[in-house]
């Protein structure tokens, strides 16, 4: 049933954004680099690496620049152009095509780099690779200000590493263990609602027995 969603709910988004779709593309032909997607390996079902599809928003050449594949707010490799499609998620939607084509779903944990994936605990990455990567989910929605976090720390990387990616590792497993029809229509929800409303903390009360944040994140997430 969530591959048939997927694929009803990707083609009929492609379809009705393609008025946003068209211009973006346009536009990012036209400045920056001229590059309009951005095209990078992602770790997915099974362990499996697949090329993920992005608008184009950093220089080309950034995952051997500054941070790598780790993104600190206000990165200088971010285009101008760039950080309007970041901030508002705009850069992600090209990632219809993957889920159009089978690479992940509507909801399921975030596709991770190689680097990133790593850095999630042995236990949560076994977990990780049993379903689909998603456009979002409950990792995406309670870190929805991951680089604001990571900005508010001295050591951004060190940061991400220690407190981040175990923590977000435990609620991606979380969500493993209760897929189902109710968790992936009820993360839609909470993911347009959080985009309108960034500081609620209605995914508290929407998926109650969610892991605790540990002391460093408290009040953060």
């Amino acid at each position: 049933m969530q591959r048939l969603l997927d694929i009803l709910f990707s083609g009929l988004a492609l379809l009705v954004l393609s008025p946003l779709l068209l211009p973006v593309m346009l536009i990012l032909r036209l400045t920056g680099e001229g590059e309009v997607f951005f095209i990078q390996q992602r770790i997915g079902r099974g362990g499996q690496p697949f090329g993920l599809y992005k608008f184009a928003t950093m220089l080309k050449n950034s995952p051997n620049i500054g941070t790598g594949t780790v993104t600190v707010k206000g990165d200088p490799r971010v285009l101008p152009f760039g950080r309007f499609l970041r901030k508002t998620k705009i850069n992600e939607l090209p990632q219809l095509l993957n889920i159009f084509k089978g690479d992940m779903s509507v909801i399921g944990p975030r596709p991770q780099t190689r680097r990133c994936f790593d850095a999630f605990p042995a236990s949560s990455q076994a977990e990780i690779i049993k379903v689909r990567p998603g456009l979002s989910g409950i990792g995406s929605i309670v870190f929805r200000d991951e680089e604001e976090l990571m900005h508010a720390s001295k050591e951004p990387e060190r940061f991400y590493d220690e407190v981040i990616m175990p923590y977000k590792g435990k609620l991606e497993e979380w969500y493993v263990a209760r897929q189902g029809l109710w968790t992936y229509l009820a993360a839609i929800f909470a993911t347009a609602w959080v985009v309108v409303f960034p500081k609620s903390e209605l995914v508290w009360r929407l998926f109650p027995g969610l892991p605790s944040p540990p002391a460093t994140l408290a009040n953060k997430v």
